[in-house]
């Protein structure tokens, strides 16, 4: 198995669209040296230690936008790929009430290894892809994919999909009026969470640093927890990114009929 295979998997790496796919957490695996950092299997495979459906959402999404896409391969737990090297919440040691004893006083060697082994590499080929897109031209874009627990700190969260974004609304406007179009689906403007706080990492890094129009889309994971509505989402955002990036100026190839 190669190292982008253990730290992460690469999807699509010939698609022709002028777009980068990536999915910070993907994963809910815990390399086996860590002993699953103390937890129960259970624990790991709640909302803590992935956005559940969010890799499979992202594969469909570049299967159908025919763009590359990245998928982190261990568990947010082990280290958050969407935080700064020196965000204080990299490595945490409580999630969402949840204390995590593998990650407790770890030590600076040990924290810098989970970065050398997982977080650095996942972002060097992240780069890699961006700047091979930039150099394309004309134009290229930023979409990042998560998932969100319908409830959190006792309260539940009732938007469908979240638009995480903070100065650049060149493709985050044009999105939530897609997305609001469709019946029924309430959209959260920087809602669960906000594109302004500094856990958005990735989408400042690859999208905000390069001058690219950018978003993070968040989709409630009830929604996505099975195929059938993995299936239906990826419908929905496919339309809804088309017309987002269109209006953002970059046009793809209509896809090729199955």
């Amino acid at each position: 198995m190669t190292e982008a295979a253990l730290t992460h998997r690469i999807l699509n790496p010939a698609g022709q669209a002028p777009l980068v796919l990536i999915c910070d957490h993907a994963s809910k695996i815990v390399p086996p040296e860590l002993h699953d950092l103390g937890l129960t299997q259970e624990e790991i495979a709640r909302h803590i230690g992935w956005d559940i459906g969010a890799a499979k959402l992202t594969e469909l999404l570049c299967q159908r936008l025919d763009a590359p896409g990245f998928c982190s391969a261990v568990s947010r737990l082990v280290v958050d790929c969407n935080r700064a090297p020196d965000d204080p919440t990299l490595i945490c040691e409580v999630s969402d009430g949840v204390v995590v004893p593998g990650n407790r006083d770890i030590g600076e060697a040990a924290r810098q290894d989970r970065l050398d082994r997982y977080f650095h590499p996942y972002h060097r080929d992240v780069a890699v892809a961006v700047q091979r897109k930039i150099q394309a031209g004309p134009k290229t874009a930023l979409l990042s994919i998560h998932s969100f627990t319908p409830r959190m700190k006792g309260r539940q969260r009732p938007w469908h999909v979240g638009i995480l974004w903070d100065r650049d609304a060149r493709l985050p406007a044009p999105l939530m009026q897609a997305l609001s179009a469709e019946p029924g689906i309430v959209v959260g403007d920087n809602e669960p969470y906000s594109g302004r706080s500094r856990a958005g990492y990735s989408i400042r890094a690859h999208g905000e640093a390069n001058d690219l129009p950018h978003v993070l889309v968040e989709v409630r994971q009830d929604l996505i927890s099975d195929d059938a509505g993995v299936l239906e989402w990826a419908d929905r955002l496919e339309r809804c990114f088309r017309l987002a990036l269109a209006e953002a100026g970059i046009l793809l190839q209509a896809r090729k009929a199955a």
